[in-house]
């Protein structure tokens, strides 16, 4: 066994730890280390969806200005290394052994030893921004030993992970917020009254600042400022025929098109435009380059159309009932549900029922499988649940059941692949032929 695949192995027998948050363990192990986080440039960014998208697009940002840029997200879709990206590419196998031989020395779990090897990598790479995306919640989350991030957000909250964070919008936002540091600016998306109000509140109580809120008008809307807290910074954001419109304080503006689909997107645009505002004086080319990092982002999975043989394959990363509707809401009018074909797979710990109840509609055909292998710790919703709720075949595995589907496909139809990153992962993998990594619920 070669010295990847050893240190490959040992991170995967962390995996049976399962989750365990708290900070402790990856302050201690970051300290022998001489604390690789400190010396990042860091843009830290959480919640309940639109952080990963928000995470790309400031990366293309970056890349647009020039910078050296690092990426830490969380899962992967096909291949481990994908968790860490430099220069806008997954780690190469050779760096990230040697990351991850770092992190090992430690006794981690699977996600606090990648958090580790993650910074280490960043800063041996000697990245001039990294962005990192939070992995469950945030105060508690292994990512939050970011003492002094550059700039931190928090994109979106809704009800999800409630067995860890709280059943109700305002102790969501509590959690996520918790990454907002004294004297970095902090940006919240267009967040629910109760949710914003906490959000503004932990800022507040943690000195953080400028506070930079981000509205969201209505399609045609003329953008202007809005009254905010006092203090706080604020802009309206309105989508265009094919991008947004941004307005902030000072006169700042910017109009240019988005490259990710959906309209789910403007406001996770306008967070990243907010957040390259708000570290102009640190980053000042992150700024200069929105219009085009924005134009030319990239996030595999995310509303990603894929052509076979006629047929048009949407893969989407939809995981709970916030993702559904955002999703249903991206297609709807554009696809005939007659010429749907719908394949999904959820995890059972996840509110499927909602989700399915507002997907089932864009198809009259449906596929359901499991999205991961009982091995993984974390069990699939049964497909004959689904199957129970809203018609449709059901085949355990994924490939066999994108198999089925694409065969009852004819030139013309759309397959809408949803329901768990996982079965995103696996389809993905299957339809370009690229090798998969045991997906990893962590």
């Amino acid at each position: 066994m070669s010295r990847t695949e050893t240190l490959r192995a040992e991170l995967a027998r962390r995996v049976s730890r399962g989750a365990a948050l708290g900070l402790g363990r990856v302050e201690a192990a970051l300290a022998g280390l001489g604390h690789p986080e400190r010396a990042l440039t860091c843009i830290h960014v959480a919640g309940t969806n639109g952080k990963g998208s928000v995470c790309a697009m400031l990366e293309a940002m970056g890349l647009s200005a020039g910078l050296r840029t690092g990426l830490y997200s969380s899962p992967h879709l096909c291949r481990l290394n994908e968790r860490i990206r430099i220069g806008g590419e997954p780690i190469a196998d050779e760096p990230f052994a040697d990351a991850l031989e770092a992190a090992l020395r430690s006794e981690l779990t699977f996600f606090e030893a990648l958090t580790v090897a993650a910074f280490v990598a960043l800063r041996e790479a000697a990245v001039e921004l990294a962005i990192v995306e939070v992995g469950l919640g945030g105060r508690l989350d292994a990512t939050n030993v970011l003492a002094a991030p550059a700039a931190a957000a928090v994109v979106s909250i809704d009800l999800d992970h409630t067995e860890w964070l709280g059943d109700d919008l305002r102790s969501i936002a509590a959690e996520k917020a918790a990454i907002f540091k004294p004297g970095a600016p902090a940006v919240v998306g267009p967040l629910a009254p109760e949710a914003l109000d906490e959000a503004r509140r932990r800022a507040v109580a943690c000195g953080a600042g400028p506070l930079w809120e981000v509205v969201v008008g209505a399609p045609g809307a003329t953008a202007s400022p809005v009254t905010a807290t006092p203090g706080a910074r604020a802009g309206v954001v309105t989508p265009t025929a094919r991008g947004v419109a941004v307005r902030g304080p000072g006169g700042r503006a910017l109009d240019t098109d988005l490259a990710l689909a959906g309209p789910h997107q403007v406001a996770n645009a306008v967070v990243a435009v907010a957040l390259a505002w708000a570290v102009q004086e640190r980053l000042p080319g992150l700024a200069r380059a929105a219009a085009p990092g924005l134009a030319g982002a990239r996030w595999p999975g995310r509303l990603e159309r894929i052509d076979r043989a006629g047929v048009t394959v949407w893969l989407d990363c939809a995981h709970n009932p916030a993702g559904a509707r955002a999703l249903a809401a991206s297609l709807a009018g554009t696809l005939d549900p007659d010429r749907t074909v719908l394949l999904f797979g959820a995890m059972g710990d996840k509110a499927w029922p909602e989700m399915l109840d507002t997907l089932a509609p864009l198809a009259r055909r449906r596929f359901y499988c499991e999205p991961l292998e009982a091995s993984a710790g974390r069990r699939s919703a049964e497909p004959s649940a689904l199957a129970a709720r809203h018609a449709g075949a059901t085949e355990p595995h994924p490939e066999h059941a994108l198999a089925r589907a694409l065969a009852g496909c004819r030139p013309g139809d759309a397959l809408v692949v949803c329901g768990s990153i996982f079965l995103v992962g696996a389809v993905r993998a299957t339809l370009l032929g690229v090798t998969r990594d045991p997906p990893v619920p962590l």
